[in-house]
């Protein structure tokens, strides 16, 4: 199935699998590269040499192409960047709106730039900057999100910017792929789909907490981390929900300090990056210090499998999924399927 992302990225399908922190390593990346989409590496949460074997790692394993995830305001994005230009990958993703600077430097060493973007206003900003295509991810996405449906929120991005235009928030089947497609999108990005694949690292018994949820089973809490993020229900979350700000602002103290020491960061890195999250927002001290203790409250639920401590990301999709195939059965079937619905639309004329 050829479509501009396909073309654009050099990939055989246009489906994509996201930057998901602690679930989107070396093995996921490479079983999605391998059965034909985009993998991208989840670079916020590793540290910057894990960062540097995680990409040689995939560069071991497959020579199809494959991306990175990066934080913008991460105190040494810059670093990062002349990282993967340095070693050759493909695709710069960015969590948050990159940087005029980092976009061009990476389009200059032939790096295809695709940020991920919550407003048609944001994808003209990159797209003016030179970024090669966006992926938009709508309400239903898990993790940080924002408020508008994807139904709304691709139409409004296709109609604003002439750039490939990759959509999320919703998607986990050929239906999906077929439909988004038809509003003229290149392809479709998951992340929750394919953290319930064989080959995602997320422990079998939190696969089977996800497994169990409808489609009622997700919250957007602003407890977490002090802006919205779509997750599962879990007795901690509803703790989160209910308890008083300055039992959650404890919590978040304990975990920050938690995460400085796992990932080598400095006081004065995480406050710097705590400053970077802050500006030019709405966003209390304490809010800041809360988004310093989500990677903790992540890591808990999967990696470690404590779900009791832990937070698990998750978006809506969830209450549609039934199993956990292998990343090479969950694309072949989503394209598929998606061709057999395109070839049935010209009955209906």
């Amino acid at each position: 199935m050829r479509t501009a992302l396909t073309d654009l990225v050099g990939v055989r399908h246009p489906v994509v699998q996201t930057g998901m922190g602690w679930v989107a390593g070396p093995r996921l990346v490479t079983a999605t590269a391998e059965a034909g989409g985009l993998g991208i590496l989840a670079s916020a949460t590793m540290t910057f040499d894990e960062l540097s074997r995680a990409i040689d790692e995939v560069r071991g394993r497959t020579d199809r192409p494959f991306g990175v995830n990066l934080r913008a305001d991460a105190a040494d994005a810059s670093d990062r960047v002349d990282l993967l230009i340095a070693k050759g990958v493909r695709v710069a993703s960015f969590a948050l709106a990159p940087k005029q600077e980092f976009v061009q430097r990476l389009k200059a060493a032939g790096s295809v730039v695709i940020p991920s973007i919550g407003a048609a206003k944001h994808a003209r900003k990159v797209a003016d900057w030179g970024a090669d295509a966006v992926i938009v991810q709508g309400g239903e996405g898990g993790g940080h999100t924002g408020g508008v449906a994807t139904t709304l929120l691709l139409p409004s991005v296709l109609d604003a910017v002439d750039i490939p235009v990759i959509a999320a928030g919703g998607f986990f089947d050929g239906r999906g792929l077929a439909a988004a497609l038809a509003y003229g999108a290149a392809g479709v990005a998951m992340g929750t789909r394919f953290l319930l694949t064989q080959e995602s690292t997320v422990p079998d018994d939190v696969k089977q907490q996800y497994l169990q949820r409808d489609l009622n089973g997700t919250v957007v809490t602003t407890r977490v981390d002090g802006m919205p993020h779509r997750v599962l229900r879990t007795d901690l979350v509803e703790h989160l929900e209910s308890s008083s700000r300055a039992v959650g602002l404890y919590h978040a103290v304990r975990n920050a300090g938690r995460f400085k020491k796992l990932s080598g960061l400095t006081w004065r890195d995480m406050i710097r990056e705590g400053l970077a999250t802050k500006h030019g927002k709405e966003q209390t001290w304490a809010q800041m210090v809360m988004a310093a203790n989500t990677p903790m409250l992540l890591r808990a639920g999967l990696v470690e499998g404590n779900t009791d401590a832990g937070v698990l990301a998750s978006g809506q999709v969830v209450g549609m999924l039934a199993d956990v195939p292998t990343c090479r059965e969950l694309i072949d079937s989503i394209v598929s399927e998606a061709e057999a619905i395109v070839a049935k639309l010209p009955s209906l004329l």
